[in-house]
């Protein structure tokens, strides 16, 4: 009998889940320490996770990354660290395609509204948990609408594109600018600020908040909108596969419920409030802050819809671009033209 107790409690043992009592995370962050997004977004996103499990989930996020900005989804994919985020269009190859869906034009001018959007039409339309494949996808966003900034002239006509080398952060950015004239350069937004103080580049594609996130007021001279963006980036927050199946799943739950659309609402909010205080700075360092004409917003359409084609007829089949970029930008409010 007693044997028999015995062998029945360690069947028990084998069969039940064994999940550690304290899982202890490291989240690589590659952005400035102080930048509005890791202070207003990732840390306290990464409080609240110790926060829902009552302290079995901890998230350190470091002050240093453990590799170069490129490699982070790599990074979390292989375990070189637990959490990272990153842009897809950092990652050089056709692994992310579909998530420029978020990167067009006219993508929208509040980040909350657009990357709620874009966490939507990405994970239901357009396969974004494949494409993720190796991790655990905990967030999906964007920033706030792109600007072209640059410190040679400003952009009156189509051929006043031309002949500026312009900093981008790949994707669709990059074709943008080769398809405006101006020769576009993939760096980090790190790789900025010494770039263009060197006359190196002649500007960048950014938002509001990068010129004073990255110190780059001075060395700018003109900065032209265009509703709802000239461009955008998509982001990823994600998780290591094998540290994510550590965690119980009433703790992944949890998790799970301050992710997804919460985390799209929070770290657009932090870019939303990092985009109102810098205009005020940008103002301040005189800085000629205007809105694209009707001719040269004549013409990024007409760049942006070709491209926008492009990308729609690559997409393998099951997966309708064009559907989910309209479908997108009804969320957001901003009507195709």
């Amino acid at each position: 009998m007693i044997r028999m107790f015995a062998a029945a409690g360690a069947v028990a043992m084998v069969s039940t889940p064994l999940f550690a009592a304290d899982v202890d995370l490291v989240m690589s962050s590659w952005l400035p320490p102080r930048h509005p997004i890791v202070v207003n977004a990732m840390k306290p996103w990464a409080e609240e996770v110790e926060e829902v499990t009552e302290g079995r989930v901890s998230v350190r996020v470091l002050g240093s990354p453990l590799g170069a900005p490129p490699a982070h989804f790599d990074m979390a994919r292989d375990g070189v660290a637990d959490i990272t985020y990153g842009l897809h269009s950092f990652t050089q190859d056709d692994r992310f395609d579909a998530s420029e869906v978020g990167q067009f034009s006219f993508i929208g001018d509040d980040a909350v509204e657009a990357s709620k959007a874009f966490w939507t039409v990405y994970t239901e339309d357009l396969g974004a948990i494949e494409d993720h494949a190796g991790t655990k996808l905990l967030g999906l966003f964007v920033h706030g609408p792109g600007l072209y900034h640059n410190n040679q002239r400003k952009i009156e006509a189509p051929g006043d594109f031309a002949g500026l080398k312009i900093r981008v952060p790949g994707g669709y950015p990059a074709v943008l600018m080769e398809g405006l004239g101006s020769t576009p350069v993939f760096m980090p937004s790190t790789e900025v600020y010494e770039q263009l103080s060197r006359g190196v580049i002649d500007g960048a594609t950014f938002t509001y908040e990068a010129l004073t996130a990255f110190n780059l007021t001075d060395d700018i001279k003109y900065s032209m909108t265009l509703p709802g963006g000239i461009y955008n980036t998509t982001w990823f927050l994600v998780m290591n596969e094998g540290k994510w199946n550590q965690i119980s799943p009433e703790d992944q739950q949890a998790i799970m419920d301050i992710s997804g659309l919460a985390f799209a609402e929070r770290v657009g909010k932090a870019w939303n409030d990092a985009d109102d205080n810098a205009r005020a700075e940008i103002e301040e360092a005189g800085i000629e802050l205007y809105e694209a004409n009707d001719e040269v917003l004549g013409t990024i359409r007409e760049v942006a819809n070709r491209l926008e084609q492009d990308w729609a007829d690559a997409l393998p089949d099951g997966k309708d671009g064009t559907a989910a970029l309209a479908r997108l930008r009804d969320m957001t409010g901003v009507a195709a033209e």
